[in-house]
């Protein structure tokens, strides 16, 4: 059976979780590609919430397995705490996870790394979650990682590569002029967690391939989005992993050819966190009533996020880069109150414009956004109603202007409030074309 992935197809915090939730109804096997504790996907349940970070959003349905992919980097400490706090919420993760022998470990190490780094870098910080990611994948690039497979070896082999690895990023901190992490701790605290997940830690690639090879269904969740893919993105504000389409084959150990559907999540505006351009911003009260009425605060850092309109240059751009076939639309809903709604067609730069999002961060930097405004439906849009038709249109305008159909939208945070307007393209169709080409 063919895999289905889902892609965030903006900044990351489209809704992702959200979606996935949706489809995970009919999944078998939910996998996780890339990211690590950086990521926060939430669910809302019956008026509960759950708020995601390592452990795919699947796990809320009893006959999904969940698999943590070899292209994460897995803080263990944190892991062990999100599967504790789903157990106490009554949650049955008994037998569900697997855990890639492949992933790599965030070490505390890491962490203060990716802090120190930061607070060197000033006002040209990148505005990381400070979770470690970047360090972490750093020394998997360079052969220095300690992987979930590491934590099967002997105890006396782990103990000894771990304070190895202390002792020289333990270096690497005081020439930063920060203090260094007690190996003592890390390695009591590794072993603590070690105990609980090494039940858990498998090649999940043959899991993986049996599971498509036998017609299961698989459910591809990336972390972040697009336009902070480490490729693709706005580098150097960008995630330290590939977001992007591309990231899942190699996150997952899956062949490039089982991934027959891409279902790209953007949400009806715009939304970044952290630094780095951002063309379609609103700095104005438009935009401080989007980020209330979205209710836009990161779930795992609880930063206000930098809101503005949807931004159908880089949405295009996302489309033909992941080969989306499908997207889903969220939040929706939180237009219902504005009278009149924007969205970027193109940039203008100079005397042209441009209708493709350029690679370099230097060309965003003198983009202006050129917009096209639409008419408000200024009435509620509810899952299980007939959808405004204003709002109806906005969707349909959305659709020509980037390309490709929208098959789901989301009016609200709860599980049920999805809405399936067009029907799932099927594996053998090819996304259309956008409206326009690109500008030489």
């Amino acid at each position: 059976m063919p895999v289905t992935l889902v892609v965030g197809g903006q900044w990351g915090d489209e809704g992702k979780a959200k979606i996935i939730d949706y489809l995970a109804r009919d999944a078998d096997v939910v996998v996780r590609y890339q990211g690590g504790a950086n990521a926060g996907h939430t669910v809302v349940v019956d008026g509960e919430r759950f708020a995601f970070h390592l452990v795919p959003s699947g796990i809320l349905y009893p006959r999904v397995t969940c698999v943590l992919g070899g292209g994460m980097v897995i803080d263990p400490v944190a892991l062990v705490r999100e599967i504790d706090g789903l157990v106490a919420r009554g949650v049955d993760v008994g037998g569900r996870i697997r855990v890639s022998a492949q992933a790599h470990l965030v070490m505390p190490y890491h962490v203060r790394l990716d802090h120190a780094s930061e607070a060197r870098k000033g006002r040209e910080c990148i505005g990381t979650t400070g979770k470690g990611i970047a360090p972490a994948y750093a020394d998997k690039a360079a052969r220095d990682g300690i992987r979930m497979a590491d934590l099967q070896r002997k105890r006396a082999d782990l103990e000894a590569l771990v304070r190895e690895r202390v002792r020289e990023k333990n270096r690497l901190l005081r020439a930063m002029g920060v203090a260094g992490v007690s190996a003592q701790r890390v390695v009591a605290d590794l072993l603590t967690a070690r105990r609980r997940l090494s039940p858990l830690i498998m090649d999940t690639r043959p899991f993986l391939w049996d599971a498509v090879e036998s017609g299961r269904d698989v459910l591809c969740e990336g972390a972040q989005g697009t336009f902070l893919d480490i490729d693709h993105g706005t580098y150097p504000f960008v995630t330290s992993s590939s977001a992007s389409a591309g990231g899942a084959a190699i996150g997952t150990g899956l062949p490039p050819s089982a991934f027959k559907r891409v279902i790209g999540i953007f949400k009806a505006y715009c939304t970044r966190v952290g630094n780095g351009p951002f063309p379609s911003e609103d700095h104005g009260p438009e935009g401080n009533l989007l980020r209330d009425l979205g209710n836009e605060y990161g779930t795992t850092t609880g930063r206000p996020r930098r809101c503005g309109w949807f931004d159908a240059v880089a949405a295009r751009t996302s489309v033909r880069l992941n080969g989306i076939t499908d997207i889903a639309l969220t939040k929706l809903d939180v237009l219902d109150a504005l009278a009149h709604i924007k969205v970027c067609a193109a940039y203008r730069v100079g005397q042209r414009e441009l209708d493709y999002f350029p690679a370099d961060v230097a060309d965003l930097s003198g983009v202006k956004p050129r917009y096209e405004s639409f008419p408000g439906w200024k009435t509620p849009a509810v899952a299980g109603a007939s959808m405004p038709s204003r709002a109806l249109a906005y969707v349909r305008a959305l659709e020509e202007r980037v390309g490709c159909r929208i098959a789901l939208v989301s009016l609200g945070p709860e599980r049920s409030a999805v809405v399936q307007v067009r029907r799932a393209r099927s594996s053998h169709e090819g996304t259309r074309r956008a409206r326009r080409r690109p500008s030489a």
